[in-house]
């Protein structure tokens, strides 16, 4: 067929789709075969139309087309432009084209003939502004690096801190303290796992130095006076053993941020009355702390009881004194320590049969020490 698809429906090449929808159905209704009986001549039109219609119609297929069309006549101007330019001499047709000549070119130029020049080497210079960037840069992935591992190790201490509670709590002691310190190596600042390290140090491990650190250490990150009073109160207790006068002075401070702390109170009495023989504090601190305990109606430690009737024993106020270790008796029936206090006591009040009496009970209920007062006192 010597007409292309846009010639059989009659729109130009840049026809849009509109134009060839309504080219087509002019056509098609046109050329159709039931109008003209059946006429071959009008059917090969129809056919032509539908063709033409289902290439051009389709977006895909007519890129293509038109590919082909650009195609098609540019090998005709070749076409063209070749016979055009023929040699006079030679057919049109039959006639083989003549061989290529060679195209004839001067020698190659030798290397003296040749000019390098070398190209300068051009130094990279940075400008502030690709300095602060590379700052900037570097300054945003520390910060990042930072950020994620402050944020693991918060995680990690958390979960350690969680682990040593419950391992405190179901009495596995060395667990917890293993626990608190692998929080602590995480998160040094972690004052609850600190404080509870401390704890185990004192009162299991025996670790006082080691306690103390962790508690003065947990002091200091420590706002709230009473939170602090509670602190300086069990730094006072690890101290009173090596150093009763510091302790003292710890005691002293705990007291004066938190003066209802009935511990420190008993703590001091009792370091006063037992290492440092201040027998007159160390009997108001003791009713101060027990006073304090049975206003808040908190039990009252019966060795404390016994503490302060030592003490008033040693001042001579021997009424108070029978009457805290009556209490203490009351209490505890069966201690032989107390049996020999009263003894010791009912001595200084002139009851000799008495206080043989208690002595002879205190040996029977197994304090041995009574067994020497009863010796000298009884059987002369």
């Amino acid at each position: 067929m010597s007409q292309n698809h846009y010639q059989v429906l009659g729109v130009p090449a840049t026809a849009s789709v509109r134009e060839i929808k309504l080219a087509y159905k002019r056509l098609a209704v046109q050329y159709h075969p039931d109008k003209h009986g059946g006429n071959t001549r009008f059917e090969e039109q129809f056919k032509a139309v539908s063709i033409a219609y289902r290439v051009l119609g389709d977006s895909a297929r007519r890129a293509a087309y038109d590919h082909q069309l650009q195609l098609a006549v540019r090998r005709q101007e070749e076409a063209r432009r070749q016979q055009q330019y023929r040699p006079q001499a030679q057919h049109v047709y039959g006639v083989p084209m003549p061989p290529a000549q060679p195209v004839r070119t001067r020698r190659p130029a030798s290397s003296a003939e040749r000019h390098y020049k070398p190209m300068a080497r051009r130094r990279i210079r940075f400008t502030r502004r690709d300095y602060l960037l590379m700052a900037g840069f570097i300054l945003s992935l520390l910060l990042f690096v930072a950020a994620v591992k402050t944020t693991m190790d918060h995680v990690s201490a958390g979960n350690n801190y969680e682990r040593g509670v419950q391992a405190y709590a179901g009495r596995r002691y060395s667990a917890a303290h293993a626990f608190f310190t692998e929080a602590l190596r995480y998160k040094p600042a972690h004052t609850a796992a600190r404080r509870r390290r401390a704890e185990i140090e004192q009162l299991f491990d025996k670790n006082l130095p080691a306690a103390y650190a962790d508690y003065q250490a947990v002091l200091q990150e420590t706002k709230d006076r009473g939170q602090a009073a509670w602190l300086l109160y069990r730094m006072g207790q690890c101290q009173a053993e090596a150093r009763p006068d510091s302790a003292e002075r710890t005691f002293t401070r705990a007291l004066a941020l938190d003066s209802t702390l009935s511990g420190a109170w008993l703590a001091r009495g009792e370091l006063r009355l037992l290492t440092l023989q201040q027998l007159e504090p160390a009997a108001a601190d003791l009713a101060a702390g027990l006073r304090l305990r049975a206003t808040a109606n908190q039990p009252v430690p019966m060795r404390y009881l016994m503490y302060r009737g030592l003490a008033y024993y040693k001042l001579r106020n021997f009424a108070a004194a029978r009457q805290d270790y009556q209490q203490v008796l009351a209490a505890s029936p069966g201690s032989g320590l107390i049996h020999f206090l009263l003894g010791r006591l009912a001595q200084q009040e002139g009851d000799a049969a008495g206080a043989c009496g208690l002595f002879e009970r205190a040996v029977q209920l197994g304090y041995y020490y009574a067994d020497q007062a009863r010796n000298e006192s009884c059987r002369q």
